[in-house]
């Protein structure tokens, strides 16, 4: 197979899986921690409307699935391009970040989680997945 076809198909990779992986989690995150009373979190202004009860431990599986969302979709990304490997992982990181500051102007969330979520989320992830790859090789 061509490099940058091979190359194209690691980030379309990357993308769909890591952004099923950060689905993922959402989807699963009410059952683990319960959302707070009168909270409807089914739809974007429910969320918005809500958000104001929300409580440190109800940023952590959000956050969690940023961060392992782009860490698998980098992941996945290095282990399939042709090369410059640590290249396309960061640029997933990069994908999933522009994602993460979009939600930040569509669901307005507190400061520090903003910071950390932005900080430790993305291009870390991104890094650490690439590096895994490299140091498997």
């Amino acid at each position: 197979m061509k490099p940058i076809i091979k190359n194209i198909l690691a980030v379309v990779a990357g993308i769909v899986i890591g952004g099923a992986v950060n689905m993922g989690i959402i989807m699963i995150s009410s059952s683990i921690i319960p959302p707070p009373e009168g909270a409807d979190l089914k739809t974007m202004e429910g969320l918005k409307a809500s958000m104001h009860l929300m409580e440190p431990k109800h940023f952590l599986m959000p956050f969690l699935a940023h961060a392992l969302g782009t860490f698998v979709g980098a992941l996945i990304t290095a282990l399939i391009a042709a090369k410059n490997k640590m290249t396309y992982a960061i640029a997933i990181g990069g994908w999933f970040l522009l994602g993460g500051i979009v939600n930040i102007f569509l669901l307005p969330s507190p400061l520090w989680f903003t910071c950390t979520d932005l900080i430790l989320a993305y291009i870390p992830m991104a890094y650490l997945g690439g590096k895994l790859i490299q140091v498997k090789k």
